[in-house]
């Protein structure tokens, strides 16, 4: 039986070609990570699945955040999340730089969000949605959290959709006014008069529950 033996530099040289395609994965890997959101999308366009990957996981958990306070319902806004991004995916082309990436994220999600709605009015909320923690937290800082948390989610359901939700994108989401209504789809003043009349109930909301306002 023969057998094929490899010399000493056959061996050195693939020893080496291995080491310099792992290079090149990991140096490739880490442009991705330390790529902005809009080179991500451009990459996403021309079909770069790592890409994908990386713009998921710096924004997933903030699309799922902002789609269960909306929707109430921790198992669809988990769907929701993986259409959003699917839609991202699909229209990576045609973004056009008008928002951040997030900014057109949530919108996405939202337009999704709001469609399921409709076609489910009756979806019961779930329990789940109320426990999205901060895993870095100590016990202690959980519990109060949780707690502080909870009386907070629970006065801003009792605003109104509109209200909810330029609420929720301007304080969870950090987005700017001109953010919000692009999200929302309205005009920067709408904005600002839904966020003035959603303050003031909350912190009526928030002293009856004996909570200090946001």
């Amino acid at each position: 039986m023969l057998t094929q033996t490899l010399t000493t530099p056959e061996i050195s040289t693939a020893f080496h070609s291995r080491n310099d395609d792992i290079s090149r994965a990991r140096s490739c890997a880490a442009d991705r990570q330390e790529a902005s959101d809009e080179s991500l999308v451009e990459r996403i366009a021309g079909g770069d699945r790592v890409a994908m990957e990386v713009l998921y996981a710096r924004h997933h958990v903030r699309i799922y955040r902002f789609l269960v306070r909306l929707t109430g319902n921790a198992t669809m806004a988990e769907d929701l999340v993986s259409d959003t991004f699917l839609d991202a995916w699909r229209s990576a082309e045609h973004f056009e730089k008008k928002s951040s990436v997030s900014t057109w994220l949530l919108a996405i999600g939202r337009y999704k969000a709001l469609s399921e709605l409709r076609r489910r009015p009756s979806e019961r909320l779930d329990e789940r949605a109320d426990a999205v923690q901060d895993s870095a937290d100590d016990p202690e800082t959980t519990a109060h959290k949780t707690s502080r948390s909870a009386i907070v989610r629970k006065c801003l359901a009792q605003l109104s959709p509109a209200h909810r939700e330029v609420v929720d994108l301007a304080y969870y989401q950090d987005k700017s006014i001109e953010e919000v209504a692009q999200i929302v789809c309205v005009s920067p003043n709408t904005v600002k008069t839904r966020m003035f009349y959603a303050r003031s109930r909350l912190a009526e909301l928030l002293q009856q529950a004996g909570v200090a306002g946001m």
